[in-house]
């Protein structure tokens, strides 16, 4: 089912004011440095490993504020390890599944996946190949649903990958999602990705969080982080929607998504 909501525009790139409103990612990360004492107070993980994989053409220094955070909440954090994420060609997803296998086999626990745009696509689709090592998925501005060409790096994905496209799922296949605990978190003012692209079908175990956000801010946005320390802080099998209820309702709104 699309979760587009009904009765829209068709679903585009965002437009140059969206776009040139990604310069605030920089004071997204001053913002989310004073809200410390609040992100502080997110509940804490239970020392279960975390994988966290970049954007497009992002490395792991992006997320590095975002796992440092985690590893203070108590989770055990982690890169994906595999430097620049220029997309899915060659061994990159098996060498993926195999890091998964690996901190899943070496802590005996099942671990989440945290994706950042591209990195968000990796993490439902790994999902989907080991369920039994992953116990929850959480993606940042990540477009599995309405068009590719749906946003604005698109152009560059299609140049870096034109001499070996790699053949990607249908878009079908990449709004399904995984078999475990999946969260969405988005911003209707993302100037990469159209908003609308990361809205989630909600169901006993999907849903979807906005917040006010840049797209390259969603990574040290303090919304996003709180919302993301939330998500992973749940018990294993015990998983429930977002609370938006009393305060939470001022900055975390009801989205968009139907069932």
């Amino acid at each position: 089912m699309d979760p587009t909501p009904a009765g829209t525009e068709p679903i585009k790139a965002p437009g140059l004011m969206k776009l040139l409103l990604e310069a605030r990612a920089p004071f997204e990360y001053a913002a989310s440095l004073a809200a410390a004492p609040w992100l502080l107070s997110a509940p804490r993980g239970d020392g279960h490993a975390v994988l966290v994989y970049p954007g497009f053409l992002a490395t792991d220094f992006s997320t590095r504020p975002l796992r440092r955070l985690l590893r203070t909440l108590g989770h055990d954090a982690h890169g994906w390890g595999q430097g620049r994420n220029v997309g899915p060609r060659g061994d990159t997803l098996q060498q993926a599944l195999q890091r998964i296998e690996d901190l899943h086999r070496s802590s005996g626990r099942k671990l989440s996946l945290v994706g950042w745009s591209l990195g968000g696509l990796y993490a439902r689709e790994l999902a989907k190949q080991a369920p039994h090592a992953v116990r929850a998925v959480v993606t940042l501005g990540s477009p599995f649903a309405g068009p590719m060409q749906a946003n604005n790096a698109w152009r560059t994905y299609q140049w870096v990958h034109r001499h070996r496209p790699p053949e990607p799922p249908s878009r079908a296949e990449l709004q399904t999602p995984p078999p475990v605990p999946t969260t969405s978190i988005y911003s209707r003012s993302d100037g990469v990705v159209a908003w609308p692209c990361s809205l989630q079908v909600a169901g006993p175990m999907s849903e979807s969080i906005e917040v006010a956000a840049s797209h390259l801010g969603l990574g040290v946005n303090p919304l996003a982080l709180y919302a993301l320390a939330d998500r992973l802080a749940q018990p294993e099998g015990q998983w429930r929607a977002f609370d938006r209820s009393g305060l939470r309702a001022t900055v975390y709104p009801a989205n968009a998504s139907r069932a």
